[in-house]
Formats: C-alpha cells, structure tokens, sequence
C-alpha cells in the first residue's frame, strides 16, 4: 500500500506541476509577490495531496518567532519535502541554490520565476561575493531568502559542515537569521520513491540577530541550536 499511495502522489505531482507552470507563464511581466502566489499554489497542493494520498502530514513549531521584517532562513536540509513547506510557512521568499538546478525541465523553470540566487559554487569567492550582492538586493526589497547551510541534503543522523555563506550574508547585510529544523527525512527519504505516513515536525528558532555579531559567530549559534534541535527531533518514523 506505501507504494501504491507514493506512485499516486508522483502522478499527482508531475501532472500539477505542469499545470502550475503553464499557468505561471502567464504570470512573467507581474510583480514578484503575484508570481510567487501562483507559483506557490504548488508547494501548497502538494502537501495537501500528501495527506491525501500518503497520511503524511506537519506540525509547526515556533511560528511566533517569525520576524516582522525580511529575514534569512537557515534550514537543516534532508529531503525535498522542506522546500514545500517553507512555501506554506513563510512570507514570499526565494532561495539560495546551485545554478544547475534551474536547468531541470519544468521544476527548474518555475524556480527561475521566483527570482532565486543561483550561484557556481565552484566559483570560489566569486560565487560568495554574488551572494552577498544579489542576497541583499532582495532582502532589501523585502524578500525572503532561504538558504541550507550544508549544501546538500542529508539522510537523518547525518550533519554536513555548515558553510558561512548564509551567516556572511547576514553579517553584510544586517538582516536577522531564522534557524529552522525538522526531521523530514525520516518520512520523505532524500532518494527514496516510497513516502511513510506519520506527521513531521518543523521547528522554528529564535531570530539571531547580525548586529554586532561576526559571520563567524553567526553561523556557531545557527548551527547550534538546529543541531540541538534535531537531537529530539530525529527518531525513525512509525
């Protein structure tokens, strides 16, 4: 039956996500917070249809520590299932990612409506200095970023190295962090097809705030108090 209900998930998704962007194409000459609407419907479809199909659901944690203004989001990564949710929890916001993923036909395509920083991490300093500029252009518009310190997705009991970027562009730019955790990864494997059902929990940190503070120290209290978090978050899924 897991598999089953997975495979109509899938089908549910492909089928909408080309819908969604059909309908998003529409969307090009509007502003930024009309694009992300539409866009965003899919994140929300599909937490629904997960429900739906696969009994997985969410429980959120800490939404009271939201800022009132735009702010940097730090998020543990582990499965695709975040990349939704955030959509569902935050004010409009983009992300930070790899300039390859905007290359994925139709998912990719989608993502470059939304205005991302799509950087060459094998720029070196390059790639920081593109992030930092383009980073607080869109804060400063207003915009929020979202950012996973480790790169890549991780499999639950797994930690990658934390990379300064996302404390750096805090620091330059003044605007707070967000840490964000959750244990996604025990539901949604980060390259598995079968999705168990059970309710993920994501926890929103306290703000961190940049003034005064170095990048370096930044990232120590982000990176802190997620993995502080995850040790009482991450426990197999029933």
């Amino acid at each position: 039956m897991l598999t089953l209900r997975s495979s109509l998930f899938w089908i549910g998704a492909a089928l909408s996500a080309v819908l969604v962007f059909l309908l998003a194409l529409f969307t090009v000459p509007l502003p930024f917070a009309l694009r992300y609407r539409v866009i965003s419907c899919w994140a929300r479809f599909n937490l629904w249809w997960l429900k739906i199909c696969c009994r997985l659901n969410y429980q959120l944690e800490g939404a009271e520590n939201l800022p009132q203004r735009s702010a940097i989001v730090l998020c543990k990564h582990q499965s695709t299932w975040e990349t939704l949710a955030l959509q569902d929890i935050l004010p409009p916001h983009t992300w930070i990612l790899k300039r390859e993923l905007l290359r994925i036909p139709v998912f990719g395509w989608g993502l470059a409506l939304l205005n991302p920083v799509a950087i060459d991490r094998t720029a070196g300093r390059k790639a920081l200095d593109q992030l930092i500029e383009q980073g607080s252009e869109r804060l400063d518009a207003g915009c929020w970023l979202v950012i996973f310190p480790e790169g890549t997705r991780r499999p639950p009991g797994q930690k990658g190295s934390y990379r300064i970027g996302g404390a750096m562009l805090a620091h330059k730019s003044g605007h707070p962090v967000v840490p964000v955790a959750h244990n996604a990864g025990s539901y949604w494997p980060r390259h598995g097809f079968t999705l168990k059902p059970g309710t993920i929990t994501i926890a929103i940190g306290p703000v961190i705030e940049s003034t005064d503070r170095s990048a370096t120290e930044i990232n120590e209290l982000t990176e802190a108090w997620i993995e502080n978090r995850m040790k009482t978050l991450e426990r197999p899924a029933s």
